[in-house]
């Protein structure tokens, strides 16, 4: 059994240009998905995952509900959406109350694409609302090759959000892409969950070897980051950690069985 709590797809009629556009300005990443919910769903079937939890970003106030219509539209026996709300949108809370009321498990914040520093004060309200309804709440943390520096969630700001509020946090991409050294400083120590999206290529088996040693394996989840990395990169540099048999099973569904309540 694997779950990546970490993939994306976009409705069928914008996936290429979507998918074009975010290769571009990364510095030209390949995807592995054309971006639509079939090419994510023929890549689990061939690299082995059972399920897969789709994270949606609203990058602005008017295509909100949009794109959580379309996240909503995914939910299956393999795709597990998660929503997403526009921080300065005026409905933010109310598109909350929705998704809860749509059964909707969690929701993804991108602080570099909403434009907005993770440990704002403008920002507790929503951290509080999503606490309150019982949402696990998903960050972008670290680099993005889409933005130049400062980036928006560091490990040091994330820390300071964890530790405000109690609903489950996730801090994907290892804690903070590129950030490993602040995230062992930081983020070990709290209760915060770690995603392994994006780690094949980018994570050094050595800094993998420590967060892993200092964080435990109770609370990293396995993600790819699909359509970015292929799910079998990730499961193959996981193997690679000389993990006992319990310690990949907690990783690789254990976790997020837990979490999602699954």
């Amino acid at each position: 059994m694997v779950i990546d709590f970490h993939t994306h797809c976009f409705p069928e009629k914008i996936a290429k240009n979507t998918l074009s556009k975010l290769s571009f300005v990364s510095g030209g990443l390949i995807p592995q998905t054309d971006g639509t919910k079939d090419s994510l769903l023929y890549l689990m079937s061939k690299d082995g995952i059972d399920k897969s939890v789709v994270l949606s970003i609203a990058t602005n106030a008017n295509q909100q509900r949009k794109v959580n219509d379309f996240a909503l539209s995914l939910e299956s026996e393999k795709l597990i959406p998660f929503g997403s709300v526009f921080p300065f949108s005026e409905d933010w809370e109310g598109e909350l109350e929705r998704l809860k009321s749509e059964g909707v498990k969690g929701i993804k914040l991108h602080p570099d694409y909403q434009q907005f520093f993770v440990d704002d004060e403008r920002l507790v309200p929503i951290y509080k609302k999503i606490e309150k309804l019982g949402f696990i709440l998903v960050f972008h943390a670290g680099e993005d090759f889409g933005f130049a520096p400062p980036y928006h969630a560091t490990p040091e700001r994330l820390r300071k959000v964890v530790q405000l509020i109690e609903t489950p946090v996730v801090c994907a991409h290892w804690g903070s892409l590129s950030m490993g050294d602040d995230v062992l400083k930081y983020l070990c120590d709290i209760p915060c969950y770690f995603d392994t999206a994006f780690g094949y290529g980018t994570m050094p088996k050595e800094r993998a070897l420590r967060i892993l040693e200092k964080k435990g394996t109770n609370k990293i989840l396995f993600g790819s980051d699909s359509p970015w990395n292929a799910p079998s990169w990730d499961v193959g540099m996981l193997k690679t950690m000389g993990l006992t048999e319990d310690e990949e099973n907690k990783i690789f569904y254990k976790n997020a069985e837990k979490l999602l309540g699954i």
